[in-house]
């Protein structure tokens, strides 16, 4: 699994709202992570259609978490972020999507698939509230 720089950025900035009490605007949250201020209005907007923020408009606007941080597992927080299944490799999760298909003869399948379903539990067991924890 690749974790890009979107699942690093939404994760640095839900830690960042999730420690405020009000509204953390776009250009606030860029300045203090020092990131691109277009890439994380993105980022954040991708995690307001899935319900992980709540986006207020106006003066005093900007995002807070929708929910509890122990209620965001880092599995879908990291699946909004990337747009796509947190997989170790393309067919970890269905030999069906062997890129060469050849999944019935891959020796290789198994031992994805088996090192797939650990890590989706522990992105699944593991929340926001725990790595601010740590």
């Amino acid at each position: 699994m690749l974790l890009t720089k979107a699942s690093e950025y939404a994760l640095l900035s839900l830690i960042m709202i999730a420690q405020k009490e009000t509204p953390q605007d776009v250009d606030t949250l860029s300045t203090q992570l020092d990131i691109s201020k277009s890439f994380l209005a993105k980022i954040l907007q991708s995690l307001a259609k899935e319900g992980i923020v709540k986006s207020f408009k106006g003066a005093h606007g900007g995002f807070m978490l929708a929910r509890d941080p122990s209620e965001l597992s880092l599995k879908q927080i990291i699946e909004c972020a990337e747009k796509k299944p947190a997989t170790v490799l393309e067919c970890s999760q269905d030999s069906n999507c062997c890129p060469n298909h050849r999944a019935d003869f891959c020796k290789i399948w198994p031992f994805l698939n088996k090192l797939q379903s650990k890590i989706d539990d522990f992105l699944d067991n593991m929340s926001l509230k725990d790595i601010m924890s740590n």
